[in-house]
Order: C-alpha cells, then sequence, then structure tokens
C-alpha cells in the first residue's frame, strides 16, 4: 500500500514539478526552496523505489 502511494506520488511529481537537471541547476546556488524540491523529489523516488 506504501509503495502504491509513492508511485503515484513520483508519477505526480514528474508531471508538476520543474526537472532541475533538465535546466542546469547548480545546487551550490539553488535557492532553499528549490532544495527543497530537490529532497521532496529524492525522498519520494527512494521510497518508490524500494
Amino acid at each position: 500500500m506504501k509503495k502504491s502511494i509513492f508511485k503515484i506520488l513520483a508519477k505526480m511529481n514528474t508531471l508538476i514539478l520543474p526537472s532541475f537537471t533538465k535546466k542546469r541547476l547548480d545546487l551550490a546556488k539553488a535557492s532553499k526552496f528549490q532544495l527543497a524540491l530537490v529532497g521532496w523529489r529524492y525522498y519520494v523516488t527512494t521510497n518508490a523505489l524500494d
């Protein structure tokens, strides 16, 4: 159940949230909001894969 919820969240992330790798975002110069989005996407992706 938990894994399926994270898979749905991962699909929503790809549709809604911006991709910072395509924009060539430098993490050293990223704002706090951008870092929070990167962290959220990482958290959802790792839980969807487990």
